[in-house]
């Protein structure tokens, strides 16, 4: 006998489709970012009007892999360049080698100059 499940109630469905389209735009900032360049969780969060949700970009980024069309969530960084999502990578130095192919230097699990490739949406995004 198949086993009978019940739709999702209303608030559910509202929390999916809110997180689902808060991805979507954190996706749209991601893509954005410009090759050889990098951001912060932070940045992109601060860039969707969710300042505290960093970790929430993070989140997404988890995500992204299979997302069409694809996001580069390796341009995505700690606040102080370091590349903590790179587990999330398969092999984990796959998030460096991406990055070293872009022409962004990293040591130590750290992008070299991050404050001179660091790409801010909110500043670069601004109506001029």
């Amino acid at each position: 006998m198949a086993k009978k499940t019940t739709p999702p109630d209303r608030k559910t469905a509202a929390a999916t489709q809110k997180s689902e389209s808060i991805y979507d735009v954190t996706y749209q900032i991601v893509r954005l970012v410009p090759k050889g360049r990098v951001t912060s969780y932070g940045a992109v969060a601060a860039a969707i009007g969710a300042t505290s949700g960093a970790r929430m970009v993070g989140y997404a980024m988890n995500l992204a892999h299979g997302v069409k069309p694809k996001v580069p969530a390796h341009r995505v960084v700690n606040r102080n360049g370091m590349l903590t999502g790179k587990h999330h990578f398969q092999p984990p130095g796959l998030m460096e080698e991406l990055l070293l192919k872009e022409g962004v230097k990293v040591a130590n699990d750290t992008v070299v100059d991050f404050e001179k490739l660091f790409w801010d949406p909110m500043v670069e995004l601004a109506p001029r």
